[in-house]
């Protein structure tokens, strides 16, 4: 399944809402899979945004509706980009 990197900055009621129940990141992941998507992996970062995750999605377009779903909430502020493996990029050079 094609990886993407979902960097995420929190707005205002973003921060209010983990500061109260933080276990509401772990609840996002399950909706996130719900939505047939899989986090791979997640981070709190330090400087312009807040979390780093990396996420399977089976192609573009439901990555773009989970962007927007996510987004559309109002706690957060979503930039995603799709992410190939170094592997698959050298292989892709060679041929």
């Amino acid at each position: 399944m094609p990886i993407y990197i979902m960097l995420s900055t929190l707005t205002d009621e973003g921060r209010k809402t983990i500061k109260k129940h933080p276990e509401r990141i772990e609840e996002v992941n399950r909706e996130i899979e719900s939505m047939g998507s899989k986090v791979l992996a997640q981070y709190a970062v330090l400087g312009e945004y807040d979390f780093l995750n990396i996420l399977e999605a089976p192609n573009n377009e439901a990555i773009a509706k989970l962007s927007i779903e996510l987004g559309s909430r109002g706690t957060i502020q979503i930039i995603t980009l799709p992410a190939i493996p170094v592997e698959d990029f050298i292989a892709r050079m060679d041929k």
